[in-house]
Protein backbone atom coordinates (compact mmCIF):
# COMPACT_ATOMS: atom_id res chain seq x y z
CA UNK A 1 0.00 0.00 0.00
CA UNK A 2 1.55 3.60 -1.34
CA UNK A 3 1.09 6.87 1.25
CA UNK A 4 -2.19 8.01 -0.76
CA UNK A 5 -3.51 4.59 -0.44
CA UNK A 6 -3.00 4.52 3.14
CA UNK A 7 -4.02 8.37 3.60
CA UNK A 8 -7.29 8.31 1.67
CA UNK A 9 -8.29 5.01 3.98
CA UNK A 10 -7.23 6.95 7.29
CA UNK A 11 -9.44 9.62 5.88
CA UNK A 12 -12.58 7.60 5.07
CA UNK A 13 -12.13 5.88 7.89
CA UNK A 14 -12.28 8.66 10.00
CA UNK A 15 -15.14 10.58 7.93
CA UNK A 16 -17.24 7.29 8.05
CA UNK A 17 -16.59 6.82 11.89
CA UNK A 18 -16.74 10.86 13.36
CA UNK A 19 -19.50 11.38 15.58
CA UNK A 20 -22.78 10.88 14.40
CA UNK A 21 -25.72 13.33 14.75
CA UNK A 22 -28.48 11.23 15.04
CA UNK A 23 -27.99 8.06 17.50
CA UNK A 24 -30.70 5.62 18.64
CA UNK A 25 -31.34 5.72 22.72
CA UNK A 26 -30.20 2.66 24.13
CA UNK A 27 -31.28 1.08 27.86
CA UNK A 28 -27.57 1.86 28.72
CA UNK A 29 -26.36 5.09 30.22
CA UNK A 30 -23.47 5.50 27.71
CA UNK A 31 -22.40 8.35 25.43
CA UNK A 32 -25.55 7.77 22.63
CA UNK A 33 -27.59 10.66 22.26
CA UNK A 34 -31.84 10.53 22.06
CA UNK A 35 -33.16 9.96 19.03
CA UNK A 36 -33.24 12.42 16.32
CA UNK A 37 -37.48 11.51 15.55
CA UNK A 38 -36.34 9.53 12.18
CA UNK A 39 -38.13 6.28 11.22
CA UNK A 40 -35.34 4.38 10.24
CA UNK A 41 -33.12 2.67 12.28
CA UNK A 42 -29.41 1.45 11.22
CA UNK A 43 -28.06 -0.88 13.35
CA UNK A 44 -24.86 -2.69 12.68
CA UNK A 45 -21.90 -5.19 13.95
CA UNK A 46 -18.31 -4.21 12.44
CA UNK A 47 -15.05 -5.64 13.98
CA UNK A 48 -12.78 -4.34 11.16
CA UNK A 49 -14.71 -1.20 10.29
CA UNK A 50 -15.54 -2.42 7.33
CA UNK A 51 -19.70 -2.90 8.18
CA UNK A 52 -19.14 0.69 9.81
CA UNK A 53 -18.27 2.72 6.59
CA UNK A 54 -21.44 1.65 5.04
CA UNK A 55 -23.18 1.84 8.35
CA UNK A 56 -22.47 5.60 8.65
CA UNK A 57 -23.00 6.56 4.81
CA UNK A 58 -26.24 4.92 5.31
CA UNK A 59 -27.52 7.12 8.13
CA UNK A 60 -26.50 10.33 6.63
CA UNK A 61 -27.96 9.85 3.47
CA UNK A 62 -31.30 8.72 5.10
CA UNK A 63 -31.07 11.30 7.86
CA UNK A 64 -31.30 8.22 10.07
CA UNK A 65 -30.51 7.55 13.76
CA UNK A 66 -27.40 5.14 14.24
CA UNK A 67 -27.07 1.87 17.13
CA UNK A 68 -23.58 -0.06 16.91
CA UNK A 69 -24.90 -3.73 17.82
CA UNK A 70 -21.80 -4.61 20.96
CA UNK A 71 -21.36 -7.50 23.02
CA UNK A 72 -20.93 -6.59 26.38
CA UNK A 73 -17.44 -8.68 26.09
CA UNK A 74 -15.89 -7.51 23.06
CA UNK A 75 -14.32 -10.20 21.03
CA UNK A 76 -10.35 -10.74 20.97
CA UNK A 77 -8.22 -8.40 19.20
CA UNK A 78 -6.61 -10.77 17.89
CA UNK A 79 -7.88 -11.88 14.60
CA UNK A 80 -7.79 -15.49 14.85
CA UNK A 81 -9.10 -15.93 18.34
CA UNK A 82 -12.08 -14.09 17.22
CA UNK A 83 -12.40 -16.34 14.49
CA UNK A 84 -12.40 -19.03 16.94
CA UNK A 85 -14.85 -17.73 19.69
CA UNK A 86 -17.27 -17.23 16.72
CA UNK A 87 -16.97 -20.70 15.33
CA UNK A 88 -17.64 -22.32 18.73
CA UNK A 89 -20.51 -19.71 19.48
CA UNK A 90 -21.94 -20.32 15.63
CA UNK A 91 -21.69 -23.72 16.54
CA UNK A 92 -22.97 -24.22 19.97
CA UNK A 93 -25.48 -21.83 19.02
CA UNK A 94 -24.46 -19.28 21.44
CA UNK A 95 -25.80 -15.80 21.39
CA UNK A 96 -23.31 -13.56 23.68
CA UNK A 97 -24.85 -10.59 26.00
CA UNK A 98 -25.15 -7.39 24.56
CA UNK A 99 -23.71 -4.49 26.10
CA UNK A 100 -27.10 -1.92 25.25
CA UNK A 101 -30.77 -2.81 23.76
CA UNK A 102 -32.50 -0.29 21.90
CA UNK A 103 -35.22 0.84 24.07
CA UNK A 104 -37.48 3.10 21.73
CA UNK A 105 -37.54 0.21 18.72
CA UNK A 106 -41.06 0.94 18.34
CA UNK A 107 -40.28 4.56 17.26
CA UNK A 108 -38.63 2.70 14.28
CA UNK A 109 -40.76 1.22 11.30
CA UNK A 110 -37.36 0.46 8.90
CA UNK A 111 -34.17 -0.79 10.06
CA UNK A 112 -31.10 -1.20 8.01
CA UNK A 113 -29.50 -4.33 9.40
CA UNK A 114 -25.14 -4.26 8.89
CA UNK A 115 -22.81 -6.63 10.21
CA UNK A 116 -19.69 -8.91 8.34
CA UNK A 117 -20.33 -12.23 7.35
CA UNK A 118 -18.38 -14.78 9.69
CA UNK A 119 -18.19 -18.30 8.91
CA UNK A 120 -20.54 -18.23 5.90
CA UNK A 121 -22.91 -16.81 8.37
CA UNK A 122 -24.54 -14.11 10.65
CA UNK A 123 -21.88 -13.10 13.71
CA UNK A 124 -23.52 -14.51 17.31
CA UNK A 125 -23.75 -11.10 18.84
CA UNK A 126 -26.33 -9.82 15.26
CA UNK A 127 -28.35 -12.95 16.10
CA UNK A 128 -28.69 -11.52 19.83
CA UNK A 129 -29.42 -8.41 18.82
CA UNK A 130 -32.70 -9.92 17.13
CA UNK A 131 -33.69 -12.17 19.48
CA UNK A 132 -33.42 -9.20 22.28
CA UNK A 133 -35.96 -7.20 20.06
CA UNK A 134 -39.41 -7.51 18.68
CA UNK A 135 -39.18 -6.58 14.89
CA UNK A 136 -42.58 -8.00 14.53
CA UNK A 137 -44.24 -5.74 11.73
CA UNK A 138 -40.52 -3.91 10.99
CA UNK A 139 -39.01 -3.27 7.19
CA UNK A 140 -35.19 -4.97 7.38
CA UNK A 141 -32.89 -4.29 4.99
CA UNK A 142 -29.61 -5.98 5.69
CA UNK A 143 -26.42 -4.59 4.36
CA UNK A 144 -23.55 -7.10 4.58
CA UNK A 145 -19.93 -6.43 4.15
CA UNK A 146 -17.70 -10.50 3.85
CA UNK A 147 -14.40 -11.60 2.70
CA UNK A 148 -14.95 -12.55 -0.67
CA UNK A 149 -16.86 -16.37 0.49
CA UNK A 150 -20.65 -14.18 0.07
CA UNK A 151 -23.62 -14.39 2.34
CA UNK A 152 -23.49 -17.88 3.46
CA UNK A 153 -26.66 -18.60 5.37
CA UNK A 154 -27.10 -15.30 6.88
CA UNK A 155 -30.46 -14.58 4.64
CA UNK A 156 -31.92 -17.67 5.99
CA UNK A 157 -30.80 -17.21 9.78
CA UNK A 158 -32.47 -13.62 9.35
CA UNK A 159 -35.35 -15.13 8.32
CA UNK A 160 -35.79 -17.75 10.99
CA UNK A 161 -34.89 -14.88 14.25
CA UNK A 162 -36.87 -12.35 12.67
CA UNK A 163 -39.82 -14.17 11.41
CA UNK A 164 -42.76 -11.28 11.61
CA UNK A 165 -40.50 -9.05 9.79
CA UNK A 166 -40.76 -7.71 5.80
CA UNK A 167 -37.21 -8.73 5.03
CA UNK A 168 -36.22 -7.07 1.65
CA UNK A 169 -32.97 -7.58 -0.58
CA UNK A 170 -30.22 -5.93 0.55
CA UNK A 171 -26.79 -4.54 0.05
CA UNK A 172 -24.06 -6.74 -0.51
CA UNK A 173 -20.15 -5.83 -0.47
CA UNK A 174 -17.25 -7.60 -0.55
CA UNK A 175 -14.67 -5.68 2.09
CA UNK A 176 -11.71 -4.07 1.73
CA UNK A 177 -12.88 -1.80 -0.69
CA UNK A 178 -13.79 1.73 1.11
CA UNK A 179 -13.87 4.31 -2.73
CA UNK A 180 -15.82 1.47 -4.01
CA UNK A 181 -17.89 0.80 -1.18
CA UNK A 182 -19.26 4.45 -0.79
CA UNK A 183 -19.83 4.67 -4.32
CA UNK A 184 -21.95 1.33 -4.65
CA UNK A 185 -23.96 2.96 -1.36
CA UNK A 186 -24.62 6.13 -2.22
CA UNK A 187 -25.94 5.25 -6.18
CA UNK A 188 -27.96 1.77 -4.03
CA UNK A 189 -29.55 4.79 -1.86
CA UNK A 190 -30.39 7.39 -4.56
CA UNK A 191 -31.61 4.72 -7.18
CA UNK A 192 -33.96 3.31 -4.42
CA UNK A 193 -37.40 4.07 -3.46
CA UNK A 194 -36.30 5.24 0.23
CA UNK A 195 -38.20 7.98 2.04
CA UNK A 196 -36.04 10.34 3.78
Amino acid sequence: MNDHDSLRRTVVFALASSPFLARASTDASDERSAPSGSRTLVAYFSRSGNTRVVAGLIQRGLGADLYEIRPATAYPEDYLQTVEQARRERDSGFEPALESRVHNLDAYDTLFLGFPIWGETMPPVVRAFLSAHDLAGKTIIPFNTHGGYGLGNSRAVLDRHAPKAKVLVGFVMEGEQERKTMECVNEWISDSNFKR
